[in-house]
């Protein structure tokens, strides 16, 4: 990180956790306007997750520079909200009769091996736009449980970083010593 006091610390936009939070977002919106009843609440809450989510890691990123435990605490809003999602897409699945993917299934290995290589909204949309609202739920479930690992493992890398080169408030003190 150098002798900085406040860094330039990186992109948002740059962070697969972003890019995977815009697709989330992107697929949950279209999801419950086309196939959910519009006076059902539950349309507001997964969409508001959805934004949630994305949105407290820009949050959390604009505040690093000053703010080790803000971005922390951000970053982990964010899981927590898309947890919340990934529970109303398991509830949709339920209630509708519909299947769950199973582990080892051919969709379910198929769909983690294109959360893990794509991260482009435009690429998923055309996909959805042309599926079931079953599949749609299931293609989410799995992008939402990448991205809780990812973020999980973004918070680990903060841990280690905040750890290894301490916050604001040790640069501030370290530049005013020397």
């Amino acid at each position: 990180m150098g002798n900085e006091i406040i860094p330039n610390i990186g992109n948002y936009k740059n962070l697969l956790t972003y890019q995977k939070a815009v697709i989330i977002y992107d697929i949950t919106y279209y999801f419950c306007k086309t196939y959910l009843e519009k006076r059902d609440r539950t349309v507001d809450q997964m969409i508001q997750a959805a934004r949630s989510g994305k949105q407290n890691i820009v949050e959390g990123c604009a505040a690093a520079p000053t703010s080790a435990k803000t971005e922390i605490k951000l970053i982990n809003v964010a899981k927590a909200s898309f947890q919340e999602l990934l529970e109303d897409y398991e509830d949709y699945l339920r209630v509708h009769g519909h299947i769950q993917w199973a582990d080892g299934s051919v969709e379910k290995e198929a769909m983690r091996r294109l959360g893990r290589e794509c991260y482009d909204s435009e690429f998923y949309m055309n996909k959805v736009r042309r599926s079931p609202p079953e599949t749609i739920a299931n293609m989410a479930i799995v992008l939402l449980r990448q991205e809780d690992y990812m973020l999980f493992r973004q918070l680990k890398r903060l841990e280690e970083d905040f750890k290894k080169n301490g916050g604001f408030s040790e640069r501030l003190y370290q530049a005013r010593r020397r």
